[in-house]
């Protein structure tokens, strides 16, 4: 419910912190006048900010939204819209479409830097609405003075840009991927401790006494492994080590990397294999993490938007990226809810398809599984040859059987082979690309441009030539796959956009039992609970779950035509309702 209609509409709202801790605030109406800046004490942010967006629901212009909106969920407040001022600036100061970007380099203080250090689950967290407790980059809070001014840059370099429609949908889709990425973790992942428990005891054997001890089948793998090699005392967590017992028993690597050793044929490699698996499962999601990062039934983990030159999620913590297959089943909906999983076929070739406009590559994917249609145009004998020659495309393979297979794809698909081809050789001269909406790629370093240099100067050595091809091509393997992966996130951050949008619609529900652990804004709603670049789940009461279903695959479509209108290409989903997240 909005407020009287003759109160001019807040079309945006900027945010600021003040020197005394607290806030203030100025309102931007729709008639062009302003209003503020308001004095917020600390405590009242939650209220202002439900109130406005009540009555409102205008765009929140702020310094940072991992900084302030993981308290406004905890206070049961959830905001629409929003400018993340800091993501917004990382993309605009390095974008090719910003014609003058002087005035955003000068802006340094709104740099972001990699977090330096894991934030523990365990950990409080920053205090109240402490923007001080930036995840990301410089952590001194901006002013609403600050916040402003920014703000003014960033509007001003969009206006400026060689595609400002592109660039502002960026822009929105990044802010909106800052509040999904703060949800998420407000809501968590339904999380059976139980099931991962039985899980790991399954594979590794019961549950040592103290974390420093190896449990007993994969002790057993290592005791099988020092038999084979000889040498009862070998640490096998110690690569120097194992790779001096490894030599003197014959076996003549030069690493101990399991795509080298499969190379080779020996009793310990196969102990060896197992022991190394195991060893990952206990040391990346094994007891320690169960304790650490699963709390009242919920995993949470902190998510970091645009964490990846190329757009993609970073996790800073708890591997949410990289959850392995074998713990999916501990992924379950709680009672009376359940899940619906989504993934998008072929994400990244359906994507090249539509941003290169091949519509020969488009039509061979339409109702249809990519791959198989590739081979329906008798371009490639068998599906498995199609997928290593497409990701060979992508990729950059220029030898073995994608090396071979990627030139029937260039004349049966000519403009998709075009861009990525055409990117990598901006790269390899030293060149940057950019996405579909505008991010574009760090431009070449120091090193690589010292090497080009080198190659090029009188009395260059064989090698100083070797090294800068090299690098020249590893570069354009970069570039080539930068477009494409880039765009593909882009793409997920409108999908991602668009179901959450459509969620925030759906009514309370009656029927399920009220999922406490997800939070006072998400308890009772169907909502986002995971991504994972091409997936998404949404942990839903069961009774909504058809209704979920159709706005997950109607995001897709809308995804589509919103980044490439015309809808030639059908970004397919395999979509499914069930109460645990296996994987086939």
């Amino acid at each position: 419910m909005r407020s009287n209609p003759a109160t001019p509409a807040v079309r945006w709202c900027a945010l600021g912190r003040t020197t005394g801790g607290d806030f203030e605030a100025l309102a931007h109406h729709a008639d062009g006048t302003a209003s503020g800046p308001t004095p917020i004490p600390v405590g009242d942010l939650a209220g202002f900010v439900a109130t406005l967006e009540r009555d409102h629901a205008p765009r929140w212009v702020w310094q940072s939204s991992a900084a302030v909106y993981p308290q406004l969920l905890s206070a049961g407040v959830r905001v629409e819209r929003c400018h993340d001022l800091r993501l917004c600036h990382q993309i605009l100061r390095n974008s090719q479409y910003v014609a003058d970007r002087s005035a955003l380099a000068a802006a340094t203080q709104w740099i972001a830097t990699p977090a330096s250090e894991d934030i523990s689950a365990a950990d409080s967290g920053p205090a109240l609405f402490d923007l001080d407790a930036l995840p990301r980059g410089h952590n001194q809070p901006a002013t609403l003075a600050d916040a402003l001014s920014e703000y003014d840059r960033q509007r001003a370099a969009v206006n400026g840009s060689s595609h400002p429609g592109r660039l502002s949908l960026l822009l929105a889709a990044e802010s909106a991927g800052a509040l999904i990425a703060a949800e998420l973790a407000a809501a968590g992942i339904p999380w059976d401790a139980a099931e991962h428990d039985r899980i790991l005891t399954r594979a590794l054997g019961p549950r040592p006494a103290s974390y420093a001890d190896k449990p007993a089948l994969l002790a057993a793998a290592g005791a099988r492994v020092r038999e084979a090699l000889g040498d009862p005392l070998l640490s096998l967590d110690s690569p120097p080590k194992l790779l001096r017992a490894l030599r003197a028993a014959g076996i003549q690597t030069s690493s101990t990397s399991q795509w080298e050793l499969a190379e080779h044929s020996h009793p310990a490699l196969g102990p060896l294999f197992e022991y190394k698996k195991l060893s990952r499962l206990l040391t990346a999601n094994g007891w320690a993490w169960l304790d650490e990062w699963v709390r009242m039934g919920r995993y949470r983990p902190v998510y970091i938007p645009g964490g990846v030159v190329t757009g993609r999620w970073a996790s800073n913590g708890g591997g949410a990226l990289q959850l392995p297959r074998v713990l999916r089943p501990a992924l379950r909906a709680d009672p009376g809810w359940t899940l619906v999983i989504a993934d998008v076929s072929q994400l990244e070739p359906r994507v090249l398809a539509a941003m290169s406009g091949d519509t020969a590559m488009a039509a061979a994917g339409r109702d249809t599984d990519l791959y198989s249609g590739i081979v329906a145009t008798s371009t490639i004998a068998n599906r498995d040859d199609a997928k290593i020659a497409m990701l060979g495309a992508m990729y950059g393979a220029t030898s073995g059987e994608s090396g071979r297979l990627v030139p029937q794809l260039r004349r049966v698909f000519p403009r998709a082979m075009g861009l990525v081809d055409g990117a990598a050789d901006i790269g390899e001269r030293g060149g940057t690309v950019t996405t579909w909406l505008g991010r574009s790629s760090p431009e070449a370093d120091l090193d690589w441009r010292e090497a080009q240099s080198q190659a090029s100067m009188p009395g260059a050595t064989p090698q100083d030539e070797q090294i800068a091809r090299r690098s020249a091509r590893e570069r354009g393997r970069f570039t080539r796959n930068f477009v494409v992966q880039g765009t593909a996130a882009e793409w997920a951050l409108a999908w991602l956009a668009e179901i959450r949008k459509q969620l925030a619609s759906f009514p309370e529900s009656e029927h399920s039992p009220s999922a406490e652990s997800s939070g006072p804004v998400f308890s009772r709603r169907p909502h986002l609970a995971f991504f994972l670049h091409d997936e998404i789940i949404v942990h839903t009461p069961a009774n909504q779950a058809a209704q979920v279903a159709e706005v997950v695959q109607a995001a897709a479509a809308a995804a589509g035509n919103l980044l490439f209108p015309g809808g030639a290409v059908d970004f397919r989903l395999d979509l499914h309702i069930t109460d645990r997240a296996t994987k086939q």
